[in-house]
Formats: structure tokens, sequence, C-alpha cells
């Protein structure tokens, strides 16, 4: 992952517990890597910045967030389900076109 958008992510709140050492680089402990994991994940499943932000504040407050956190996953696992059919839908009639022109061919 390059630099900048781990700068970016971090100038978002994204990284909220990210620690540097003596010269000023980023360490990652283990929890650290999986939020970071997390952060890319709810990115490429497209969830927006905002809502990244909202979900990292919560893990921020602790334990008295889990019902939000948890709701906030079962919404976004709907959006992420209607996207997979709807790409789903949409490979179908590139299949079609696929065959339909190499059957052209013949």
């Amino acid at each position: 992952m390059p630099e900048s958008t781990i700068r970016y992510y971090e100038k978002k709140g994204l990284l909220p517990f990210i620690e540097r050492d003596g010269a000023g680089r980023r360490l990652f402990s283990e929890d650290q890597t999986a939020l970071l994991e997390t952060v890319i994940r709810l990115k490429n499943t497209h969830m927006p910045i905002s809502s990244i932000k909202q979900y990292m504040d919560w893990v921020v407050e602790g334990n008295s967030t889990v019902e939000q956190r948890l709701e906030m996953m079962k919404a976004h696992k709907q959006k992420v389900l209607a996207e997979i059919s709807s790409m789903t839908e949409s490979l179908k009639s590139i299949d079609y076109k696929i065959d339909r022109y190499t059957h052209q061919k013949s």
C-alpha cells in the first residue's frame, strides 16, 4: 500500500491508534494492522470514508458502541450483497455478448 494512502487514511481519522517511533515512522502492531485491513476491506466494498470514520470513532469509544457497529456492518453487508447481485447480472450480459461474438466468428 502506498505511503500516501496510509497518510490519507490517518489524516481522515481512520487509523486512530497508530504509534510512531523516535524517527516519526509509523509502527503497526497486530491490532493496528487488523484495523488497517478493516479500513481497506470497507473501502474496497465501497463504504464511504465518512462511514468508515464513524465506525473507527465507535471503535475508539469501546464496548459501549458494539451495537452501533453491528448494525452498521449488517446494513453494509446488505449493500454489498445487492452490489454483488447487480454485478452478477451484469456479468451474465457480458458473457452473453462474448458468446455471441465468439459464435458469430465461426
